[in-house]
């Protein structure tokens, strides 16, 4: 624990700390870890702040189970099992979503069961065999408190572990608890298509948007009412958060939430190029430093592509020609050309529709090469959450009707996301 979080302060704060003196050592790392503590006072404390401040009530006497992964810190750097045990409160079970409980497992990879060394808790998979808490893991259970930094748009997994563990907690007769923290992408941003239920999967669990403008404790609600979950659920909201604030205006360290998620404006990547990924007949930047930020392929010319997409002027984004190889994954060691995407303004960009711009250009220009020709169109039309998009660009359909014809639905959610809101 020390040596990891000794190298992120000084990545953060470039100290340098005596090497061989254990207690200057160990002053320096406190001393860093308070001020991290006096930087973040005056802008975001998440939900575990909260709890701990104020809502201990809430798991005292009761042996709670937490679902969490390394996102889940508190705004002066402490684990959330660490600070909760500080408090006193009894952990007697741990739950891994995808990517692990220490967040380092491959995406799509099944996640083990084992025992915690360092805390001797029992550590229970939801990313393997079972997705939903069963009733042999939530036997001791009498609480079941939800903390992950999450990315804010619809195909990440960690929202659907949230509400099937909902449901497992309704079936358990225990009471649900989400911990709220900041969405990335702001709160003001809903965009792309609603779900088709016939399309469901834990890409996508219930009918919202791509990008659905809402905290995990916000989302917890609307999942909750809208969806019949019906569990017993306590929101413990953030201090100080508004929804036009993005990440780096909270004042709160960026954990990755998965491997591919290094910094804040990655979740903006993400949403730019993750849905076009599962079509794995071009590379996304997973296999580089850039995870989401390239669009490659061998056959792609790499000025046509980007001078066509810096031509339809889409709002906070520039599109720099470049080549590269991936390291690993599809596509490894292979010369690919392509785009850097570069976000200049997240505040009026906008994911889904300039993934719809990208996918259309490789169709227009590259017509040789359809993107679409490929055995995982399954995976791209669970991640839109619709067949639609990939149909209507196969038949030569304009980015902009697409978008369209998406908006009554869009519009219908926006009315009822209205009711679940808890930040200005």
């Amino acid at each position: 624990m020390r040596s990891w979080l000794t190298g992120l302060l000084l990545a953060l704060f470039g100290m340098s700390l005596t090497v061989g003196c254990g207690a200057s050592r160990k002053a320096g790392v406190e001393s860093a870890v308070q001020s991290v503590g006096e930087k973040t006072r005056s802008k975001v404390l998440p939900g575990i702040d909260v709890l701990l401040r104020e809502r201990l009530d809430l798991l005292r006497d009761k042996r709670v189970g937490l679902i969490t992964n390394p996102t889940g810190l508190t705004s002066d750097l402490r684990t959330n099992i660490d600070a909760l045990q500080e408090a006193g409160v009894n952990l007697v079970a741990l739950f891994g979503p995808e990517h692990g409980v220490r967040g380092d497992v491959e995406a799509g990879k099944a996640v083990a069961s084992y025992t915690d060394a360092k805390t001797g808790i029992p550590v229970y998979s939801l990313y393997g065999k079972t997705r939903k808490p069963t009733p042999e893991m939530l036997k001791n259970v009498d609480v079941l408190l939800y903390d992950i930094q999450d990315i804010g748009s619809r195909p990440y997994t960690y929202i659907s572990t949230m509400a099937v563990s909902m449901e497992a907690a309704r079936d358990a007769g225990i009471p649900f608890v989400v911990l709220d923290r900041p969405n990335p992408l702001g709160g003001q941003l809903v965009e792309g298509p609603v779900l088709d239920p016939q399309f469901k999967s834990f890409i996508g669990i219930y009918p919202i948007p791509y990008i659905y403008g809402l905290t995990v404790g916000e989302l917890a609600r609307l999942f909750n009412e809208e969806f019949g979950i019906g569990c017993d659920l306590t929101v413990v909201p953030m201090k100080g958060w508004h929804r036009d604030m993005l990440f780096e205006d909270t004042g709160l360290v960026w954990v990755p939430t998965s491997p591919h998620i290094p910094h804040p404006l990655t979740a903006f990547a993400c949403a730019t190029t993750g849905g076009m990924g599962e079509l794995g007949t071009v590379n996304e930047g997973v296999g580089t430093p850039l995870p989401f930020e390239l669009v490659g392929a061998p056959w792609i010319d790499s000025e046509k592509l980007a001078n066509e997409l810096n031509a339809r002027r889409l709002p906070g984004v520039f599109f720099r020609p470049t080549a590269y190889r991936p390291y690993y994954f599809r596509f490894k060691n292979q010369q690919l050309w392509g785009v850097q995407i570069h976000i200049l303004d997240p505040h009026v960009f906008h994911p889904v529709r300039t993934q719809l711009h990208i996918l259309h250009a490789l169709l227009s220009l590259f017509p040789s090469h359809n993107i679409f020709d490929s055995d995982r169109t399954a995976s791209f039309d669970r991640a839109w959450g619709t067949d639609q998009v990939r149909l209507m660009l196969s038949q030569g359909a304009d980015p902009e009707s697409i978008v369209a014809s998406w908006q009554e639905k869009l519009s219908r959610y926006r009315e009822i996301r209205r009711k679940y809101l808890m930040y200005e």
